[in-house]
């Protein structure tokens, strides 16, 4: 089933967004097998405000369990997060 992790930062976190991506990206690098897309959200200068991320697990609690261990989070950089079911639809012809 695929989940939707949608992050929002902190305004004005742009710093920490940056100091932390390395540890981010290794943490999704771990599960990429598990990664159906992902990439940060912008604002209108086109400035990075946040993630979405969507996975690939059996249940809820293990793409939020990969949130909750998101590098991100721990250094503070997130407002809220969602974890939620996301369908992908096929559009017709």
């Amino acid at each position: 089933m695929l989940f939707a992790i949608h992050c929002f930062d902190k305004a004005d976190h742009l710093q920490v967004r940056m100091d932390t991506r390395t540890a981010h990206l290794d943490h999704l690098k771990a599960v990429r097998d598990r990664i159906f897309a992902a990439g940060p959200t912008l604002d209108s200068n086109g400035k990075p405000n946040g993630s979405l991320i969507i996975v690939e697990y059996d249940d809820i609690a293990e793409a939020q369990a990969l949130a909750d261990g998101d590098p991100y989070k721990a250094a503070g950089l997130f407002e809220a997060v969602t974890v939620q079911p996301w369908n992908k639809i096929e559009l017709p012809e």
